[in-house]
């Protein structure tokens, strides 16, 4: 069975009436209040509040960079090893684009709410992403905390991976040609070897990808998930077509008891014994669940004596 099926399994499981969408905010900000622990998972939809897209299918992708469309080269295609090794300055015309992209975006305030919701715990939050853009980290989040499950696009790496290591990419200033999506100076190279360097992050089709900071976050992650007790997690923006983030929601429910807040505006299903699904936007629900968690109850009248 593929996750896309046990996330179809688990959304349509112990089928309810769908909660009106008040008292499901209701629910979701009970929940997260009286969480002793916050694993807030994220998929691409995280960034969209930001101002970053989320490559929604070939149309979407090949708006943002109309190069490729003209090229018919997909996202699954520009976000290859095979892309950098047939055409390096069109790869980071592609990823340099999207390097600097990141670097100037200011996260939303959906950040900052997760961020003071989660240190306000007893047993504080983590991070498991799949996003590779940094906006936790410069929203203020821990580095010991987050687990970018696919890499980081602030760090660099050999293409032969010819050490297993990678180092900063601060170094590095692309400069593109966004029209025509090339890289217009110097291709980054390896400071080991001086093969061409790419980012390190995970690719689609991709055997060469460095992965020992990503497995030093998991161990991080799995030890605090271990530790911690009345666990809540917050999920955004984790789309259906590639899973792992709802799946691995959905594991922390099954195999450790969590109850689980799934924000996504296509796809909010979820079991209901496994927590709420909300058919929002991430800032819009976050917010409303802000509303909810820092109302102030009404006075009751006192009884008479």
């Amino acid at each position: 069975m593929t996750d896309a099926d046990k996330d179809r399994n688990d959304s349509t499981s112990d089928r309810r009436p769908i909660l009106p969408v008040s008292e499901a905010l209701d629910r979701a900000a009970d929940l997260i209040r009286d969480a002793d622990a916050l694993m807030i998972t994220s998929g691409a939809g995280m960034g969209v509040d930001s101002g970053l897209p989320d490559f929604r299918g070939p149309n979407g992708f090949w708006a943002s960079y109309p190069a490729l469309g003209r090229a018919r080269i997909d996202f699954e295609a520009a976000a290859s090893p095979q892309h950098f090794r047939g055409n390096p300055v069109q790869a980071w015309g592609f990823y340099g684009h999207r390097l600097q992209r990141y670097r100037d975006t200011v996260p939303s305030r959906a950040f900052d709410l997760l961020f003071e919701w989660g240190r306000a715990k007893p047993h504080g939050y983590f991070v498991n992403t799949s996003n590779v853009d940094g906006q936790f980290q410069k929203t203020g989040f821990s580095r010991d905390r987050i687990c970018e499950i696919h890499g980081s696009m602030l760090s660099l790496q050999c293409m032969n991976a010819c050490r297993e290591d990678f180092w900063p990419a601060d170094d590095f200033e692309p400069v593109v040609d966004e029209e025509n999506c090339r890289l217009v100076n110097a291709l980054p190279t390896c400071p080991r070897c001086g093969a061409l360097a790419r980012p390190n992050v995970l690719m689609f089709g991709d055997w060469e990808w460095v992965a020992s900071q990503t497995t030093l976050q998991r161990l991080r992650r799995d030890q605090w998930i271990k530790e911690a007790q009345r666990l809540v997690v917050v999920e955004i923006g984790a789309g259906v077509h590639i899973s792992t983030i709802r799946s691995f929601t959905q594991s922390l429910c099954r195999a450790h008891g969590a109850q689980a807040v799934r924000i996504n505006p296509r796809n909010p299903e979820i079991s209901p014994k496994h927590g709420i699904g909300l058919r929002m936007g991430g800032l819009e629900a976050l917010e409303e669940i802000e509303k909810r968690m820092t109302a102030v109850e009404p006075q009751r009248p006192q009884a008479a004596q």
